[in-house]
């Protein structure tokens, strides 16, 4: 049997917010923060080689641009000049249903690193 990942039915770019909207066919809905999505990038310099690289000093991080890649991604492109990471849906649905685990997690591993997040 063969299990199909949703698909977006709409991505919202909120920039006053600082958040991008996720539908998906599912019915599921996800508010993604911007320092959210850049801390999780699924790009090289994130994931490294298998372990997450800590991001740093990304509270304050926007989006500036989105771009379609096929009919499968999307680019988002960040203000301190990241552009390499490609947010798949099954990625962006990802880190919606996995949102408050995943961030529990970076906020950790910030405080176990001895770093203080800056106010926004």
């Amino acid at each position: 049997m063969t299990v199909t990942q949703p698909r977006p039915t709409e991505l919202r770019l909120r920039k006053s917010a600082c958040v991008l909207n996720v539908a998906f066919d599912s019915g599921e809905k996800f508010e993604l923060p911007f320092e959210y999505l850049r801390v999780f990038s699924p790009s090289a310099e994130v994931r490294g080689h298998g372990t997450e690289i800590l991001q740093t000093g990304k509270e304050n991080v926007k989006v500036i641009g989105v771009e379609p890649v096929g009919n499968y991604a999307v680019c988002l492109k960040f203000d301190d000049g990241h552009d390499t990471g490609l947010y798949s849906w099954s990625v962006l649905y990802d880190l919606g249903r996995n949102h408050q685990e995943n961030w529990a997690r970076y906020l950790k591993r910030l405080k176990d690193a001895g770093y203080q997040r800056k106010p926004a």
